[in-house]
């Protein structure tokens, strides 16, 4: 999704990309996903030149979900050591501590940075499979109880 990484608008990412999580059956992921992302998007707030413009996507493969922030800006962060007291700086140090692995790369235009969090459950392809309200009645085999079953079905 391209946003521009205004305080107005990083709540709203935050809720997106809960939703799109909640939606891949990802829920545990939520709460570190969305803090990962709101640090990502406050960085490009605060360094980005000379564009706020970016593009966050989420990316499910196998057994993990990778975050991404793409800006405009060609410079590449550092990751600082932040004494207790600061209130600044802690945000690559914190996506460093929340997540399994992250990086930065260069890009045409400007650079990309990324963390992965387990996904522990099945991928975006499996998660959208369309789930039955119900489920069939099963075969009568031949001389079996003709008397009606109650059955019931677990919505998922």
């Amino acid at each position: 999704m391209e946003v521009q990484a205004v305080p107005a608008r990083i709540g709203h990412v935050r809720r997106i990309v809960s939703a799109q999580l909640r939606y891949w059956h990802l829920d545990a992921l939520v709460d570190p996903a969305a803090l990962g992302v709101t640090e990502l998007l406050a960085n490009v707030h605060r360094h980005a030149r000379p564009s706020k413009q970016c593009t966050v996507e989420l990316c499910v493969l196998l057994d993990q979900l990778t975050v991404s922030v793409h800006d405009l800006d060609p410079r590449m962060p550092r990751l600082r050591a932040a004494a207790s007291w600061e209130t600044c700086g802690r945000g690559l140090a914190l996506i460093a501590a929340l997540s399994e692995d992250w990086g930065v790369r260069p890009h045409a235009q400007g650079k990309v940075v990324w963390f992965t969090l387990p996904a522990l459950t099945s991928p975006p392809e499996e998660a959208r499979a369309p789930h039955p309200h119900w489920a069939p009645a099963p075969v009568e085999e031949a001389g079996a109880d003709p008397r009606p079953r109650s059955r019931s079905a677990r919505v998922g």
